[in-house]
């Protein structure tokens, strides 16, 4: 089916089956989604909203529908309006979605909005959206891999973090904990080399505050909700943050996927042992060749990053030594 016209394949003239094959049910839904991608990138999404009702998903978009929003307050009582937008490069209309993505759940004050975790969800959706249409359109000849590979570098609580230090806006967000002040203050002091370009954020090994990279989705959201749902709008406001962009000349893949990839080539076998003791996570990586141990051990704020500095390491070491 396809609009209101059915067209019955089985009693078409011009089609023989020559044989019957049995396929499995990924392939038949990584075929669904191709043809969305094709509908969405050929035609636009009205077109693929079309596509997936013929297929009987009839999800309905309406962009006119209005922002219902009870929330009465003095925005710039709480946060410099003015001064954000003018990081953003966006004019907000409804000021306290500002307020609201700005807003941490410990900060509790009388006539404060929520906080900022719902728009931080839709964030995180629109961005992981606008990422992909990105590099998809920019990157015509890269592989699926390396567009993931892209993706995954930009789309991460640690580059988002990155931009919104970059961006000053730590110095923005409502929060009254104490223990979230320690770790802006650590990682302020510590932190010290410029922006310079993509980066993961583990490399330098200093754990990002999560709440950092969490207000660079939830400010996303607010923009998306404020624009009346123009992805355009957020995507200038994010792009100009967020970059440099990753490009297939600059991004650095996951060095735990690396190894794990360079491990099953060779028939290696790898393991990881990890602890954590007085706020210091350390991972050790073992990896069996031919009857010889090698290992490489890193230390960092949490086990994630420990166990990305660790996995580099020692692929670095086994480059030098496995031909």
């Amino acid at each position: 089916m396809c609009g209101n016209s059915k067209i019955s394949f089985l009693s078409s003239n011009d089609m023989h089956i020559l044989r019957k094959m049995s396929v499995r049910s990924k392939r038949i839904a990584d075929t669904v989604e191709a043809l969305i991608g094709a509908y969405l990138g050929a035609a636009g999404e009205q077109a693929a909203f079309v596509f997936l009702k013929s297929l009987g998903l009839d999800i309905e978009f309406h962009s006119n529908i209005p922002l219902e929003r009870k929330i009465v307050l003095k925005s710039e009582k709480f946060i410099n309006v003015r001064s954000l937008e003018m990081i953003l490069g966006y004019e907000f209309k409804d000021t306290s979605l500002l307020v609201e993505a700005l807003t941490h759940g410990s900060y509790q004050t009388a006539g404060a909005t929520a906080c900022y975790q719902r728009l931080e969800f839709l964030g995180d959706a629109v961005l992981d959206h606008l990422f992909t249409i990105y590099f998809y359109n920019q990157y015509p000849e890269c592989t699926p891999e390396l567009l993931t590979d892209l993706r995954s570098a930009s789309v991460n609580n640690n580059c988002y973090a990155h931009a919104a230090a970059k961006a000053g806006l730590n110095k923005h967000i409502l929060h009254s904990s104490l223990q979230l002040h320690g770790r802006m203050a650590y990682y302020f002091e510590n932190f010290k080399q410029p922006f310079t370009g993509p980066s993961h954020g583990w490399e330098a090994g200093i754990g990002l505050p999560k709440v950092l990279g969490d207000v660079i989705e939830s400010l996303a959201g607010a923009i998306y909700l404020d624009s009346k749902y123009d992805k355009e709008v957020v995507w200038k406001s994010m792009k100009q943050l967020l970059e440099p962009l990753a490009t297939p000349e600059t991004v650095e893949r996951d060095p735990v996927k690396l190894l794990q990839e360079f491990c099953a080539r060779r028939s290696y076998s790898s393991s990881y042992t990890k602890a954590h003791k007085d706020g210091v996570s350390s991972v050790v990586v073992e990896v069996q060749v031919e009857g010889t141990t090698y290992s490489a051990t890193e230390t960092g704020p949490d086990k994630i990053v420990a166990k990305k500095l660790a996995a580099k390491s020692l692929l670095n070491n086994l480059k030098a030594i496995v031909p």
